[in-house]
């Protein structure tokens, strides 16, 4: 909030930079949204897209068809639940929407691993090729439409539910979905992309196994999970439907199964809204 009010003193509100006579205006979606859901920001009326700040943090806006600037805000599983304000600004204008972030009243899992398992940690180079990539931003849009389902299968863990390892202290959350199915079963890309990331349980990808990710453009991309076989590579061009890979059990992993995340800039949202939905 002290940034916010920072801000306002920084840049006092005047006239924007208008775009075909318009003038500038903010919009959401809506203004109360639960912790692992997003906001649509769209910014209307600019020839450049301004900043957009939501909780301390500078988004990037991307251009739509119809010349307005479209951002979907991430509301963190971790968030905590309260009053803030998305604020979008630029030189000659700003403006503010106060909304409201409420609790996703998400369960505690017990996950019970071996000692072999439960000894695996990240190794660096995975963490940080991860990171990395799951932080693109990418001004073409690449997917149309709501996703697919990536497998078939069982939903065997859900989004958002906090993860007690052995007994131990609640000390992370489920950043995707969990789809059981045998091993060897297909695992399709939900929507149009480009693969930006393959790595391999046999080269540093300890705990992930072997993964996939895929940019879907406009800060959004998808990650896969302990993967039998990866059938993409890099660079790689993928459209709804494609096959990626087969269900494994590889990295940290009680059985065959997919663990399916979507993100935005980088922070994991439910990646059933996607599916539900076209954004």
């Amino acid at each position: 909030m002290r940034l916010f009010l920072l801000l306002l003193l920084l840049f006092p509100a005047q006239p924007g930079q208008l775009s075909a006579g318009e003038q500038p205006d903010l919009r959401l979606d809506a203004e109360e949204k639960q912790q692992g859901e997003f906001f649509i920001a769209i910014v209307t009326g600019l020839d450049k897209p301004p900043r957009l700040w939501f909780d301390g943090t500078l988004y990037k806006m991307f251009l739509q068809p119809d010349g307005s600037f479209r951002a979907l805000l991430p509301v963190g599983v971790m968030q905590t639940p309260g009053r803030y304000a998305v604020l979008a600004v630029n030189e000659r204008w700003q403006e503010k929407i106060p909304v409201q972030v409420h609790s996703g009243n998400y369960p505690v899992q017990n996950v019970w691993l071996d000692k072999k398992t439960s000894g695996l940690r990240a190794t660096i180079e995975e963490k940080q090729r991860v990171k990395a990539a799951l932080k693109t931003q990418t001004d073409t849009r690449l997917w149309a439409g709501t996703f697919l389902m990536p497998a078939e299968g069982r939903k065997s863990s859900p989004f958002g539910v906090k993860r007690s390892y052995n007994g131990a202290p609640v000390s992370s959350y489920h950043k995707g979905i969990d789809i059981a199915a045998p091993q060897g079963t297909v695992i399709k890309s939900p929507a149009g992309g480009k693969v930006i990331l393959c790595g391999y349980e046999a080269d540093a990808f300890k705990v992930h196994g072997n993964t996939v990710l895929i940019d879907h453009g406009h800060g959004v991309t998808s990650i896969y999970l302990h993967m039998h076989e990866i059938d993409v590579s890099p660079g790689d061009m993928v459209h709804k439907g494609d096959r990626i890979g087969t269900i494994g059990s590889t990295g940290i992993s009680t059985g065959p199964h997919l663990h399916w995340g979507v993100y935005l800039y980088g922070t994991s949202v439910d990646p059933e809204l996607f599916v539900q939905r076209a954004y």
